[in-house]
């Protein structure tokens, strides 16, 4: 078998008022949050997902189903932990994370470091094994609208040394 695996992730919440909005773990101060059955974390969703996907174990949905009131407000990066131990226990590692957020408001450059710090930590990797970065849409599409926020990651996998 290869040793390495690589997954993709992608996940959109729509702004709303009367949210926090949480993005890689951070709170930002913004006008609308993100609506969501958990805390509504694109970016957290995204990884957790490409992390998913790299071992074919499925999607997010599977695991923290939305129909569940035991992930009501969950905190994203507890899941990220999870998916992270379920890895894990299946042989493989984190190598690196790289993602992009796509959103119009609120800027993303001053919470960049704070996303990748707390996203590193969850793991138990490095800051330097997660990039995070921030693109708006041109105001194209319902991101462009600034009706959500959309994330995407990939994540590549290696099997643990024995």
């Amino acid at each position: 078998m290869t040793a390495i695996r690589i997954g993709n992730g992608y996940d959109i919440h729509r702004l709303g008022p009367d949210r926090d909005l949480i993005l890689g773990g951070v709170k930002i101060d913004h006008d609308h949050g993100l609506v969501g059955h958990s805390d509504a974390d694109a970016l957290t969703h995204a990884i957790i997902d490409a992390m998913l996907g790299a071992l074919s174990l499925g999607d997010i949905g599977h695991y923290f189903p939305p129909t569940d009131p035991k992930w009501k407000g969950a905190d994203s990066l507890k899941l990220l932990e999870a998916v992270n131990q379920l890895i894990q226990e299946k042989g493989w590692e984190v190598s690196n994370i790289d993602s992009v957020i796509v959103a119009e408001q609120p800027k993303m450059k001053p919470h960049i470091d704070g996303m990748k710090s707390k996203l590193a930590a969850s793991l138990g990797v490095e800051a330097d094994q997660v990039g995070v970065k921030a693109t708006t849409n041109e105001k194209l599409g319902p991101t462009g609208r600034q009706e959500g926020i959309a994330a995407y990651a990939v994540a590549l996998l290696v099997r643990k040394e024995s």
